[in-house]
């Protein structure tokens, strides 16, 4: 059975969780430039409610927050919220950004803020995660489903199934999953997937794709000395293999 996808185009509805009014503005003002709707909220406290209520698109979510801090909200509402979110961090450190990978976060981009690197970050998650599905995509169909043997990957119901089991995936675990399966049987470069996930190219450091792929491998139940099913090809990239899944 072969792999195959699509995604429909999405109606942008962005919430900026940022303190700095005058940055939030100016943030505000550059999106919606880019026909984006953009709403703000300024304090951490009351984030989490909004966020959950409202069901943004995509939210970009500074680090430093009065009431709560953006971990902690990212933590907080990544379990009953399915949509990207984007954190802003002053912090140029390794930890924080894979902290907010851990748990939950889709991407960073470090302060000082350039528009148009901010703008092409959201413009990569977007392309990635199937916004809207739910009101463009008729009842029951399988246009936005990946079949791979005994694998199902629903962009639908943002979900994962194994032998008819459901496995728990992350949102960017799952975007990482997608993006493979759907170039089933090609070699995907690290730059490639940097790209198609963060809108960047690798710079040789950067291991959260590394971190991902380790994680993707342990819930698909690979072999996490010698992978079959999503294979490192030296010195080129990852590899899903179709075969390892029938």
């Amino acid at each position: 059975m072969s792999c195959n996808s699509s995604q429909p185009e999405a109606i942008v509805q962005i919430l900026l969780v940022e303190d700095d009014v005058r940055l939030s503005t100016l943030i505000q003002e550059y999106l919606q430039q880019q026909a984006m709707a953009v709403s703000i909220e300024h304090r951490g406290d009351k984030a989490c409610q909004r966020i959950i209520s409202e069901t943004p698109d995509l939210v970009v979510l500074d680090l430093m927050l009065p009431g709560m801090d953006g971990l902690e909200i990212c933590k907080a509402v990544r379990p009953k919220y399915p949509g990207p979110i984007l954190m802003l961090t002053a912090r140029d450190e390794d930890i924080d950004q894979v902290v907010g990978l851990e748990i939950g976060a889709d991407d960073y981009v470090t302060k000082p803020v350039q528009p148009r690197v901010l703008l092409a970050r959201i413009r990569a998650l977007l392309r990635r995660f199937p916004t809207h599905i739910r009101q463009t995509v008729p009842q029951g169909s399988n246009t936005n489903d990946i079949h791979c043997g005994r694998l199902r990957i629903s962009a639908t119901a943002r979900e994962v199934w194994l032998d008819n089991n459901i496995l728990d995936f992350t949102s960017n675990e799952f975007e990482l999953l997608w993006l493979l399966a759907s170039h089933a049987g090609e070699v995907l470069t690290r730059d490639t997937i940097l790209d198609q996930l963060r809108g960047i190219g690798y710079d040789g450091l950067d291991r959260s794709v590394d971190i991902r792929i380790s994680r993707l491998r342990k819930k698909l139940g690979d072999n996490t000395g010698r992978p079959f099913r999503i294979k490192t090809i030296r010195g080129k990239g990852y590899l899903f293999v179709k075969q390892a899944w029938q």
